[in-house]
């Protein structure tokens, strides 16, 4: 009936608009009082939203339907009314939708008809404080409540920390690990992980030296026909200052530490009441500051027969236990990343303890709160393309909390850096993939030439770059699965903090990158995935996801056969 055809969409979503109109559905449109008053308080609105504690809708902002028009105001707030628009990646352009198309004035004709009347679907940026009052069961709306638990690195983080205790799943096989920098506890642990990667990294730093061999980084077999270099940059620099030797204590130290945190992960420390290693006798400033001469300024270890063996015996038994050893790399990079923010805004990447402890109680960014800073380890030994970082941003959908239900995206896209990828620097343009940063990056002339222009790519596309590697297999073998894994894994963690809602969906967009291996890593999942097309290839996709998302919500509902487009689901459970 055409009373149950009744939309709203607010954000920049054009063709959204466009398939619902196709439909036949009538659009009720945002009141350009709304738009004027966004427009002058935007940005003093988004701080709000931001700063909102976690008090149920995870800092998303929703307006409040009103039947008889218009937005209500926030609640414990005096402002006038107005529409909440987060900012998205081009935030500083004119949304869409003011440019909608409406020569004869049809469609604002019809909006003025259905005015006092609450819209059956509702497809928006963000939602806060729903007031459920207001929404029919029958009415369909495209986000849910407190996915906060998920969707920030802040909430993500915490999240799978819980994971061991409701499923059999280690976290530390998908995400890189990840502490909030806010708790103590988690900042102390940190410090502790940091103190035991750097003894693990000297001790490879110092294999890689043994014999006076040349220092050479490790390359996939089959990698020299698309990358043209080794995957991880030659990690020194010939900086070190002559007439300091290292202290000849170093490696035996190194040792020492690995040893005994071998001996905790195996709970052999259980009856002995072993302290950590990290709070033992040494001199935790004095090695940090040999250990940075040797990864970063080119200082030399020298290894007995004796300590090399150990060395090598070492790490493959600490391989058995630390599922990341071998994606960690030998430098100790971490990356430093506000906890509820988007689109590569304030992280920081650096290799020094101090540093990250120096940056998250310096920063005093107006929208973040004090704390609420993460720090992860850094992926150092990741899969390139032509000598470039990048990332995939695959979607997924949720249409049911309870049973838990989530549709697969079989499309995806990469997501290139513009200079070559180095760990002996540490600038954004070559570690943050993120479109909204790299659209201000100028592509380096030291770039590979076979980096597409507008740093996009299919997953067809990455497909085909496999198979020239002799990995034609890992597409579908490795990378797809481990994807619906991280991200099964991540929902479950969450599910139970999540507002559920019948009737509602979200399409969420997650991150993840490649390791040498081709395993993939999650970075995070994003609640609000950016619709505007940066390329020829995202134009198509995000076209076809918004299509398919609203065959999945809508046209299934009174046809279960229908056409989904590339969706697959997943999980029921």
């Amino acid at each position: 009936a055409q009373e149950k055809k009744i939309f709203m969409v607010q954000g920049p979503y054009p063709i959204i608009r466009h398939l619902l109109r196709a439909r036949g559905w009538v659009e009720r449109k945002l009141p350009s009082v709304g738009r004027q008053l966004e427009q002058h308080r935007g940005d003093q609105n988004k701080h709000r939203l931001k700063m909102r504690p976690r008090n149920g809708a995870g800092g998303q902002g929703e307006a409040l339907l009103n039947p008889c028009g218009g937005a209500q105001p926030f609640l414990e707030t005096t402002d006038p009314l107005h529409y909440p628009w987060p900012p998205t990646e081009e935030e500083e352009e004119k949304e869409e939708e003011e440019c909608d198309e409406d020569p004869s004035g049809m469609h604002d004709l019809m909006s003025y008809l259905v005015r006092n009347r609450l819209p059956n679907f509702i497809w928006t940026n963000f939602l806060e404080a729903t007031d459920h009052e207001l929404l029919q069961k029958d009415h369909v709306v495209n986000h849910y409540a407190r996915v906060d638990a998920f969707t920030t690195k802040e909430g993500l983080c915490l999240s799978l920390q819980n994971l061991p205790w409701i499923e059999q799943a280690d976290p530390n096989t998908f995400f890189p690990r990840c502490y909030r920098l806010g708790t103590a506890d988690e900042q102390e642990a940190f410090i502790e992980d940091f103190r035991l990667t750097a003894a693990r990294s000297l001790l490879k730093l110092a294999l890689e030296e043994a014999g006076d061999r040349p220092v050479r980084t490790k390359q996939l077999p089959n990698s020299a026909k698309g990358a043209g270099e080794s995957l991880i940059s030659h990690p020194k620099h010939s900086t070190a200052q002559e007439g300091s030797p290292l202290y000849p204590e170093l490696v035996e130290e190194a040792l020492e530490v690995c040893k005994q945190h071998l001996g905790v992960l195996r709970h052999q420390d259980i009856d002995r009441g072993t302290p950590s290693p990290c709070r033992t006798c040494i001199d935790w400033d004095r090695f940090l500051q040999q250990y940075y001469r040797v990864a970063h300024e080119g200082a030399e270890l020298v290894l007995t027969r004796q300590q090399r063996k150990q060395c090598q015996h070492l790490l493959r038994l600490l391989a058995e236990q630390l599922p990341q050893l071998g994606m960690e790399g030998k430098l100790n990079v971490w990356i430093l990343k506000p906890g509820a923010e988007s689109q590569g805004r304030g992280i920081v990447c650096t290799a020094r303890l101090e540093e990250v402890l120096q940056l998250a109680r310096g920063f005093t960014a107006t929208s973040v709160h004090v704390g609420r800073w993460v720090v992860q380890k850094y992926v150092e030994r990741l899969l390139t393309i032509f000598g470039t970082k990048f990332d995939i941003r695959q979607w997924f959908v949720v249409t049911d909390w309870k049973p838990l239900t989530v549709w697969f995206y079989q499309d995806c896209y990469l997501r290139f850096c513009s200079w070559p990828f180095s760990l002996c620097h540490l600038e954004r343009a070559r570690h943050l993939c993120n479109v909204s940063v790299q659209k201000w990056c100028k592509t380096s002339p030291d770039q590979d030439p076979r980096v597409p222009p507008d740093k996009i790519w299919s997953n067809k596309q990455f497909q085909e770059y496999l198979a020239q590697l002799g990995q034609a297999d890992a597409w579908h073998q490795v990378l797809v699965p481990g994807m619906k894994a991280a991200i099964l894994n991540a929902l479950r963690s969450a599910q139970d903090q999540v507002g559920f809602r019948k009737g509602s969906f979200e399409l969420y967009g997650a991150d993840f990158l490649v390791g040498e291996d081709c395993q993939p890593w999650l970075l995070e999942i994003n609640s609000c995935p950016t619709m505007r097309p940066s390329s020829a290839v995202t134009r198509q996709l995000c076209a076809n996801v918004q299509r398919d998302t609203l065959r999945l919500v809508l046209d299934r509902k009174n046809n279960p056969s229908c056409s989904i487009g590339a969706f697959e689901l997943i999980y029921k459970e």
